[in-house]
Order: C-alpha cells, then sequence, then structure tokens
C-alpha cells in the first residue's frame, strides 16, 4: 500500500457537488481517505473560464501509479469529462491530478510525478499543506512550505471565508 495524494478541480456546473461525487468514486480503490477543505481560486493558464473550486485528497492505494492514472481518468469520465473534447486547462467538470505517489520520482511519456505544476500552484500547495504540513518535495528533498512561503498572491482562498491571499477577483 501506497499512500498519493491527489489534486481536485472543478469549474463547470455543481463544483462541490462534483468533487464530493468524486471522493465517493475514489472510495472505491483508495482506502483511510482525507479531503482538505475546498478552496477558490482563479483560471490560470486560461484566464476566460469560471473560477475554480480545488481540494487535495490522499488515500493509501495498492495500485500501481499508471493504474491508478487509469482509475482516476475513470471517474472524470463518469462525472462527464471527456478528455478529448475537452480544451487543455479548460473549464471542466472534474480533473484530478496525481500529485505525490508515495515517494516515487515519475517521468514517463503518460505520467510525471511529483505533478510538474504543483510547486507554483498555491491552490495545490494549500490544500496539500492543509492535509501534511510537514509534506517534503522527494526531488528537492525540500518542504513544500517552502515553495508555498516564496509565491505571490494568486488569488486563492478558501471557499465559503472571506479570507483572501489577494484582492478579488
Amino acid at each position: 500500500m501506497v499512500t498519493v495524494w491527489l489534486g481536485l478541480g472543478s469549474n463547470l456546473g455543481d463544483s462541490e457537488a462534483y468533487i464530493g461525487q468524486a471522493v465517493s468514486l475514489l472510495g472505491e480503490f483508495l482506502t483511510e481517505g482525507r479531503l482538505s477543505g475546498l478552496w477558490r481560486s482563479k483560471a490560470r493558464y486560461m484566464t476566460d473560464q469560471p473560477d475554480f473550486l480545488n481540494a487535495v485528497f490522499s488515500g493509501r492505494t495498492e495500485l500501481g501509479p499508471h493504474d491508478l492514472l487509469e482509475a482516476l481518468h475513470g471517474v472524470e469520465a463518469k462525472l462527464g469529462r471527456d478528455r478529448s473534447a475537452v480544451v487543455p486547462k479548460g473549464a471542466r467538470t472534474m480533473d484530478i491530478d496525481i500529485l505525490l505517489y508515495g515517494s516515487s520520482i515519475i517521468a514517463d511519456d503518460e505520467l510525471v510525478v511529483p505533478h510538474p505544476g504543483m510547486r507554483e500552484r498555491k491552490f495545490v500547495l494549500l490544500p496539500l499543506l492543509e492535509l501534511e504540513p510537514g509534506l517534503v518535495d522527494p526531488v528537492s528533498n525540500r518542504s513544500f512550505r517552502d515553495f508555498l512561503a516564496e509565491l505571490p498572491p494568486q488569488g486563492i482562498y478558501p471557499a465559503g471565508s472571506c479570507i483572501y491571499d489577494a484582492v478579488y477577483p
């Protein structure tokens, strides 16, 4: 069994419901699941789209990393995502990324772990550190807290709260 950390994001339809449904479906192949709080963020790469609702989910699995990726794509599909029809970085009902697969470092044509963008994204680091404050990047051996401290405000805030890390919108 290996502990994995997954990034969840949605910005179409009832995003909170989609995240809840994703967590239920993840329970089919992950045990000891934990979900961070929900965080709202502005879209970063294609900015002309609705805000995202993000969270991090951790759990334990017996699936290998590529089998896990396939299972995650299946969850996305059950929640209405058609990867062939969605513009990369565009709006989607559900996006699930493997952030960390234990302390493994994976780089092949299908999968890169740790997720290559996670160190620069507050919408990943804030909920990740909420679940596991002392987590260390297996590539650099640096604390993810250190990466977070180096980032400028990105307009990320806890959903349902008025605590902002930057002026919004």
